[in-house]
């Protein structure tokens, strides 16, 4: 499976920074990117406060596709 994430999107769309949405919700800017990128696979709670921050469903900011 793949995760892919729509946080990017998100971010612009409320014209937050990398390390603002991480400074809210209590993370590095680099776990932020990596994130971003699909590269870190999110704890249930720090996935939720990602989608409170940005004002979503955590399956509006998190995609898990089949890579079959």
């Amino acid at each position: 499976m793949i995760l892919r994430t729509r946080i990017k999107e998100l971010r612009a769309r409320y014209n937050l920074t990398q390390d603002e949405l991480a400074e809210m919700i209590g993370v590095s800017r680099q776990t932020m990117l990596y994130l971003e990128k699909g590269k870190y696979n999110p704890s249930l709670l720090l996935a939720y406060k990602v989608a409170k921050a940005l004002k979503s469903s955590i399956n509006e900011v998190f995609i898990i596709e089949n890579n079959t």
